[in-house]
């Protein structure tokens, strides 16, 4: 899948909210390295850095557009591309974080499990996910692409991700493994200029799977219809804006000292 650092970086602050939310919840750290699992474009990655100078960080993520960003944007730190379906965790790490990246990862619970097990004592494993998939945002993009007019390209193609598991499951699989496993909802509302920002929004990340899925030539018909529908899902308030409600689910595990 093909992402693009420009247009994620188009909400940046809205983007960053979360990220800035589950910073918060995490401890004091013991001696050891940092990693930002899916760093982006590296603004999550400043705010640990912000919060925690004198801790080694790495950025890890598996797009080279978001990597490229990244660096220009953090000269001098060190940002390393991989895939964390198959990056192994090195052991003895101070914070693992990860804003908005294990929810496109099948099997992520595992991958999860694999990070605790890696934290040194004391360490801390920091989880954002959007957690989205049934608000008319994304349940418009899967209505969409089963119109007669698109849904030759998506014939045979699992498009849509996969609901997050529920958060008991979390809980189960985590608690075993640190001495503190901390699970929780944020709702955000985002007033958004219009409709249009909407779609300027999800082009950045959920959308990402549609658009490459369909041939170039039928992308913009695609998004027009898209469009059209979100405009009937998100209609104005009295200001002229909009307001697109995000629910992300956060996990926060810290390993016995």
């Amino acid at each position: 899948m093909a992402w693009s650092a420009a247009q994620y970086v188009k909400f940046e602050d809205e983007r960053t909210r979360p990220a800035r939310d589950l910073l918060a919840q995490v401890p004091d750290l013991p001696a050891g390295p940092a990693f930002d699992l899916g760093c982006g474009p590296g603004n999550s990655t400043q705010l640990i850095l912000e919060r925690f100078p004198s801790t080694p960080l790495v950025g890890i993520d598996g797009d080279e557009d978001m990597l490229e960003a990244a660096r220009k944007r953090l000269l001098g730190l060190r940002f390393e591309r991989a895939d964390l379906t198959a990056w192994t965790p090195p052991q003895g790490a101070a914070l693992f974080f990860a804003n908005a990246v294990f929810q496109w990862l099948p099997k992520h619970i595992d991958l999860l499990e694999r990070l605790v097990d890696a934290l040194a004592p004391g360490g801390t494993m920091a989880v954002q996910m959007p957690d989205n998939l049934d608000e008319p945002s994304h349940l418009l993009m899967q209505e969409t692409a089963e119109e007669r007019a698109f849904a030759g390209a998506f014939h045979g193609r699992a498009i849509r991700r996969v609901p997050l598991p529920s958060p008991r499951t979390y809980l189960e699989r985590l608690a075993p493994k640190a001495a503190k496993v901390e699970v929780w909802h944020t709702v955000y509302y985002h007033p958004l200029a219009s409709a249009n920002a909407i779609v300027e929004w999800v082009k950045g990340t959920g959308l990402r799977p549609y658009l490459d899925a369909l041939p170039a030539n039928r992308r913009k018909d695609y998004l027009a219809a898209y469009a059209e529908k979100i405009r009937r899902a998100y209609p104005a308030m009295a200001d002229g804006r909009v307001l697109l409600r995000f629910p992300r689910l956060f996990i926060v595990a810290v390993k016995a000292r």
